[in-house]
């Protein structure tokens, strides 16, 4: 009896356990999480992330995620793998943001930087080489890669075919190394240039005038003039026919019975009547002048390159300047006139030339002088052109031409005496000038060649070839003998890229130091760099 109440006693409370314990378990389940403490913070944090195009990075978070934002789907996409792990798969060369929060309300920042793929499969360097041979056709360039670099090696026929490869090699996404050569290419072609100047100046004067005296008639003294041709002095001196002259001035003068008179500026027909004490002064002159210029200059120059060229001379004028202690300073500087020509020609690619030209043609002109200081200073008569064409070779162009005709008439005479019929022209005078002015200027391009080795140069006819002989016994174009040490090698075929950029380079200007506006730098000149003229010893004068 005892033995059979104990075994019940003892089930019992093996039950009340399990029963207890299955009930703590399924409190512990049912519990929710515990919610963080009063007060937690959690920081946010900063990530760099670098992956390829094409390629995948995986990003594995300590907690749950809960939301995930991506700045620009065409660089990257991101995709949930499992709850604490995200897949981030490059899709374009960029940078772009990525921001993760988890469900504890932490947030991390990720800077994704997607790189175009380093390297690259046969067929894409397979695709690189049949876009060379169909963009280039006839040149021969291998490709390859290594090292993270596309590799172009041949030759090809200029620098644009290689600039082309070099393009079609960087649609790679890889850098590229250009190591081609280039076939070398033919020498520029020279130009001359003819130009022409064809001037024809032409003008007509015609002068009429009478100056009348009387030296006694009536016992009087008097004259008429119109002042025109100069105006006689008259004066109750003693009678004296002849010239007179006064220090360095000297004029013509005559005596009548009770004065004299005199001319500062003497007609061409002079006339006097000693017994009526009366004379006359009469111009009457007919002039005409005619100028002809033709000037042919020609001058070579190479493709894209200028050239000058000035025959002709520099005549000095003074230019006078403020100084101090009141004195006037006078410096002397020079000027050019002649012949110039200046101009730039350009082949193009369709065959025609393309010309920046400006000739010029001026000369002294004494009849405008000036003086300064005591200096008598020429004017100068020019005539200029500076213009651009396109021509072919061998064509002419007149790219100036001058029509200029002008008439000058001065004309005076003595109220109502001038009016008489027939009468009224001793009283009257008048001066009439014409000028007509004709200029052309033509100009011809054309591409030479230099003539042959050995051949026969040209030479001047001259009249007289009975020179001095030379003192040396040696020809002074000794030694002219071609050795292998004087002997150019033959050009290559083709040499690197960069040989031939650096062949192209411009050269060094050429400078000639000369006086304003030296040979090459006058104010006609296309591309004239600013230079100040150098003067000679200051003079000073009074």
């Amino acid at each position: 009896m005892r033995s059979t109440t104990g075994i019940t006693i003892a089930y019992c409370s093996v039950l009340i356990a399990a029963l207890c314990a299955g009930q703590a378990v399924q409190a512990q389940q049912a519990a929710p999480p515990s919610p963080p403490p009063a007060g937690a913070a959690f920081e946010d944090s900063t990530n760099e992330l670098n992956v390829e195009v094409g390629k995948a990075v995986l990003v594995d978070c300590a907690q749950p995620i809960q939301r995930v934002a991506l700045g620009a789907e065409e660089v990257a996409e991101a995709t949930t793998v499992s709850p604490t792990e995200i897949m981030i798969t490059g899709r374009g060369a960029g940078v772009t943001s990525l921001i993760l929060w988890d469900i504890r309300g932490g947030r991390q920042f990720f800077t994704v930087t997607v790189r175009s793929s380093t390297g690259l499969t046969d067929e894409k360097l397979d695709g690189i080489r049949r876009e060379l041979k169909a963009g280039l056709p006839g040149d021969a360039i291998s490709v390859s890669y290594s090292n993270s670099s596309v590799f172009l090696r041949g030759t090809v026929k200029d620098l644009t075919s290689s600039a082309r490869a070099v393009q079609i090699a960087s649609t790679s996404g890889s850098k590229v190394v250009n190591l081609l050569n280039v076939e070398v290419p033919k020498s520029d072609p020279q130009f001359l240039l003819k130009v022409r100047f064809v001037s024809v100046d032409r003008s007509k004067a015609l002068s009429l005038g009478v100056n009348l005296v009387d030296l006694g008639l009536g016992h009087a003294l008097g004259g008429v003039s119109t002042g025109q041709f100069g105006q006689p002095t008259i004066g109750s001196t003693a009678s004296q026919t002849g010239s007179s002259s006064t220090g360095t001035s000297s004029t013509a003068g005559l005596g009548g019975s009770t004065g004299t008179a005199a001319f500062s500026q003497e007609g061409n027909i002079f006339a006097f009547f000693p017994g009526l004490n009366v004379g006359a002064d009469i111009t009457a002159l007919e002039t005409k002048n005619v100028v002809e210029v033709l000037a042919e200059p020609n001058l070579l120059a190479s493709n894209g390159k200028e050239a000058s060229f000035l025959a002709g001379g520099e005549f000095p004028y003074p230019v006078v300047s403020g100084s101090s202690g009141g004195t006037t300073a006078v410096t002397i500087e020079f000027k050019e006139y002649g012949i110039r020509l200046n101009f730039i020609p350009t082949l193009l690619p369709r065959g025609t030339i393309r010309l920046q030209v400006a000739p010029e043609v001026s000369a002294l002109d004494y009849s405008h002088e000036v003086s300064i200081s005591g200096f008598e200073v020429p004017g100068l008569t020019s005539r200029k052109v500076n213009t651009e064409v396109e021509l072919k070779d061998g064509q002419t162009f007149i790219i100036g031409g001058l029509l200029d005709k002008g008439i000058t008439d001065t004309f005076s005479k003595i109220p109502f005496l001038g009016d008489i019929p027939i009468l009224g022209k001793l009283f009257q005078s008048e001066t009439k000038t014409k000028n007509d002015t004709e200029l052309i200027v033509l100009v011809t391009p054309e591409i030479v060649n230099p003539l042959p080795a050995n051949a026969a140069l040209p030479d001047l006819n001259y009249p007289d070839k009975k020179f001095i002989p030379p003192n040396s016994n040696i020809p002074m174009h000794q030694p002219d003998a071609k050795t292998a040490d004087n002997t150019l090698p033959p050009p290559p075929a083709a040499i690197p890229v960069e040989t031939l950029v650096d062949s192209m380079k411009p050269e060094k200007t050429l400078i000639i130091e000369s006086g304003t506006g030296g040979f090459g730098t006058s104010g006609g000149a296309i591309n004239a760099p600013a230079s100040s003229a150098p003067s000679a010893t200051g003079v000073t004068a009074p």
